[in-house]
C-alpha cells in the first residue's frame, strides 16, 4: 500500500534530505511525499490531494505554525493521521500537539531510523482505525469497550478522601472523552504522611487510559516502597520508560504530607506547578524543579524540595486542561483568571475550592467541548 506523506516544514533544505535518506522506501512505493513550507501551504496541498493520510509538521513556521494546523486537519480529513517534529525537551509544545490530535511525534535533529519506526507505528494505528471506520459492528463494538474503559478508570480514582482535625483532600477530574488520561491518587504511608499525586498522560483515548492505569499502579507501588518523592519519582520514570514502545509520557507531580508539622515536600516530573492559595486569597504558584516528563527516558534523577504550610493554606493541584480550558474563540482560560479566581474570598473546604475551580472553568468555556480533561485535587490545611 503506498503511503502519501505530507512533510510541513519552512527549513529549506529538508525536502532533499528526506528524499534522500528515504530514497529505498519511495522505490519500493511505500511513501510518496509532498512538501509544504507552512500551515498555510500544507492545507492547500490537502484539499488538493485527498489521498495524502500522513502529515509530518514542524511546530514553529511562518503563517500558520504546526499546532494551528493541527486545529484544521479534522475539517479537511478526518482520517488524517499525524505526527509533530519538536525541539528536544519542548514538553509544553509535544503536550498541546497530542492534546490536538497528533499520534506521536519526533525529536530535532530528526534522526531517520527513529522517523521511519514512528511511520511504521502510525501507519499500523492508521490502519487499525480505518478497519474500525469501514465496520458498524466494530463501531459499536469499540463504544462498548471505550464505556467498559471510562467505568474502569473512574473506579481507580479515589472516592473517599484521608481527613482529620488538621486537613483534608479532595479532587476531582472531568474527561474530555470517554476515556481521559488524567489521574490522581491519595496514599495513606505508613510513616503517617499522605502521599499525594497528580498527572496527564501525552494523549486521549483506550491507549492514554491504559497507560494511565499502568502508571498510577507503578506510582503507588514506588510510593510504598520508597524513600520521598524524589525516589518515587525516579523509580516510577524508570519502570515506565523499560517498556514503553509508544513512547508516551506522563507529567506529573508527586508529593508527601506531613500534618503533624504542616511539611510538604514534592518532586515534579514536568507538571503544572500547583497554586498555593493563603488564608486572604493571594495565590502563587508552587517553586518547583523543572524535570522532565516521566516515561521518556530511564535512568534520571529527580529533585526534591519542601515547603512548610500555615492553616488556611490550600495547595490547588491540576492538570493543564484548567488553565488551557479553551472558549468557542480560541480564548484560554489562563492563570492570570486561575490566580484571580479566589481573591475575593477562599472557600473553607477543600471541597469547595475544588467545585470553585471546576464551576469557573465551565462558566468560561460555555458549552464548547473541551480536547482535554479537567482535574483538580486540592490539599487544605484547617
Amino acid at each position: 500500500m503506498l503511503n502519501k506523506i505530507l512533510v510541513v516544514d519552512d527549513e529549506p533544505d529538508l525536502e532533499a534530505l528526506v528524499k534522500q535518506k528515504m530514497r529505498r522506501e519511495i522505490r519500493r512505493g511505500e511513501y510518496a511525499f509532498s512538501f509544504a513550507g507552512n500551515g498555510v501551504q500544507a492545507l492547500e496541498v490537502l484539499r488538493g490531494d485527498q489521498e495524502i493520510n500522513i502529515v509530518l509538521t514542524d511546530i514553529n513556521m511562518p503563517e500558520m505554525d504546526g499546532l494551528t494546523l493541527l486545529e484544521h486537519l479534522p475539517g479537511v480529513n478526518a482520517d488524517i493521521h499525524s505526527v509533530v517534529i519538536s525541539a528536544y525537551g519542548d514538553m509544553k509544545n509535544i503536550r498541546l500537539a497530542m492534546n490536538r490530535g497528533a499520534f506521536d511525534f519526533v525529536t530535532k535533529p530528526v534522526d531517520f531510523d527513529d522517523l521511519k519506526i514512528t511511520l511504521s507505528r502510525t501507519i499500523q494505528r492508521m490502519q487499525t482505525w480505518l478497519e474500525a471506520s469501514a465496520s458498524k459492528e466494530r463501531l459499536a463494538s469499540i463504544q462498548v469497550e471505550l464505556e467498559t474503559a471510562r467505568k474502569m478508570q473512574q473506579s481507580i480514582l479515589p472516592a473517599t478522601f484521608p481527613s482529620n482535625d488538621d486537613y483534608e483532600i479532595f479532587g476531582s477530574m472531568s474527561p474530555a472523552r470517554s476515556v481521559g488520561g488524567d489521574f490522581f491518587d491519595v496514599i495513606r504511608l505508613e510513616n503517617g504522611k499522605i502521599a499525594i499525586a497528580i498527572a496527564d498522560v501525552s494523549g486521549k483515548g483506550i491507549t492514554a487510559g491504559l497507560f494511565m492505569m499502568t502508571t498510577r499502579t507503578i506510582l503507588k507501588g514506588a510510593a510504598i516502597g520508597t524513600n520521598g518523592p524524589a525516589e518515587t519519582l525516579r523509580e516510577t520514570n524508570t519502570q515506565l520508560a523499560e517498556n514503553n514502545d509508544a513512547m508516551m509520557f506522563v507529567t506529573t507531580f508527586y508529593a508527601e504530607y506531613d500534618y503533624r508539622d504542616r511539611k510538604l515536600t514534592f518532586a515534579n516530573g514536568g507538571h503544572n506547578p500547583p497554586l498555593v492559595v493563603k488564608a486572604d486569597g493571594t495565590a502563587t504558584e508552587l517553586e518547583m524543579p523543572p524535570d522532565v516528563a516521566l516515561g521518556l527516558m530511564g535512568d534520571l534523577d529527580y529533585d526534591e524540595a519542601s515547603i512548610k504550610l500555615e492553616p488556611g493554606d490550600h495547595v490547588v493541584m491540576y492538570t493543564d486542561g484548567v488553565n488551557e480550558a479553551e472558549t468557542h474563540d480560541g480564548d484560554f482560560y489562563g492563570m492570570e483568571r486561575f490566580i484571580d479566581l479566589f481573591k475575593d474570598g477562599v472557600p473553607a473546604s477543600a471541597k469547595t475550592v475544588t467545585q470553585r475551580v471546576f464551576d469557573s472553568v465551565h462558566e468560561f468555556v460555555g458549552d464548547f467541548d473541551q480536547s482535554d480533561d479537567i482535574t483538580c485535587l486540592t490539599l487544605s490545611v484547617k
